[in-house]
């Protein structure tokens, strides 16, 4: 593993932060890749986790979106407690999610965190149209980069509160029934990615609306 530098760190809501880090030498990757981030910090350097590059690969340094976790009282939670200067080790970047062409982005709160790398990279190539982005949260405080989704000419933007009745969003959970309604069409590419147990359940509800299960991409 690297060392690197905290150049900067911003709230993007209340509980999620982008991180921006000085990029290593030699540390190239693909759009929709991950690395693993571990505490530059006594006791804490063999503590990795897994988190994905939202910068793009032609970027000067690296952004990370990462949304904190208090009750694990975990790396999350010190990482939100750092300051430009600080440092953290990284590892070298591995695969995640690789873009096969337009299809429905499924991702639960910090899930989105793969897909807004690759969304960015569609952006950035006028390639956006075709593809369905159904991002699920609790309320419209927890939705991450709103605005910047918001604005992603092209693309099919469909939120989901389970805590929250909002004009112009959708209420409940993503079952096989709101699925049905919100993708008529499910001869397409899915792209999933959330906590294990909403992945879990979307993918038992995509699987009984007849989606093949090597049609859809997952997270590890």
């Amino acid at each position: 593993m690297q060392t690197t530098t905290l150049l900067a760190v911003e709230a993007v809501t209340h509980d999620v932060r982008r991180f921006t880090f000085r990029r290593p030498g030699g540390f190239a990757y693909k759009t929709g890749d991950a690395t693993e981030l571990a505490l530059d910090i006594e006791g804490w350097r063999d503590e990795k986790r897994p988190f994905t590059m939202t910068s793009q690969p032609e970027d000067i340094d690296l952004e990370f979106t990462i949304k904190s976790y208090p009750e694990h009282e975990g790396v999350t939670t010190r990482l939100h407690a750092l300051s430009p200067g600080d440092t953290v080790l990284i590892d070298s970047p591995f695969e995640t999610f690789r873009y096969q062409g337009p299809g429905v982005f499924i991702a639960g709160g910090a899930g989105l965190t793969p897909f807004l790398a690759i969304l960015r990279d569609l952006r950035g190539r006028n390639a956006l149209e075709g593809n369905h982005l159904i991002l699920a949260n609790k309320t419209r405080a927890d939705i991450i980069h709103a605005e910047e989704l918001a604005s992603m000419e092209g693309l099919r933007l469909t939120h989901v509160l389970s805590e929250e009745e909002a004009e112009g969003y959708r209420h409940g959970h993503l079952d096989a029934d709101l699925l049905r309604e919100l993708v008529p069409d499910r001869d397409r590419r899915f792209y999933l990615c959330g906590p294990p147990p909403m992945q879990k359940a979307v993918q038992e509800a995509l699987n009984e609306l007849g989606v093949e299960a090597d049609s859809v991409s997952l997270s590890d």
